[in-house]
């Protein structure tokens, strides 16, 4: 279940915003990937949030997220063009909550 909320913005435009009522991490878009993909996450409440991206070895790849966000629907891009093809691991955490998601990049 996700909660969308639109708005008109002053000078112009509509934004619409999505607010799911758990936490959720979603399974990356492409994937397999060459060399780029989608990673996307919600957050219900207001939350210090980290996202990071890590190696089959666990070696820290890197971090697109670790700060204080507002609730809402998130989407970062993975550029995986200098690394090898292989399994790749992302994980989210929160307060109340961590997920984590296999992805393979394949050159």
């Amino acid at each position: 279940m996700v909660s969308v909320i639109t708005y008109q913005i002053i000078g112009g435009g509509i934004q619409t915003v999505e607010i799911p009522n758990t936490y959720r991490l979603y399974q990356n878009y492409p994937n397999p990937f060459n060399p780029v993909t989608k990673i996307k996450f919600g957050l219900p409440k207001n939350d210090n949030v980290k996202l990071v991206v890590y190696d089959v070895l666990g070696r820290e790849i890197i971090v697109f997220v670790n700060e204080y966000k507002t609730a809402n629907t998130y989407e970062v891009d993975f550029d995986g063009t200098n690394l090898s093809s292989g399994i790749y691991f992302y994980k989210l955490e929160a307060t109340d909550f961590f997920a984590v998601k296999k992805m393979l990049l394949v050159k």
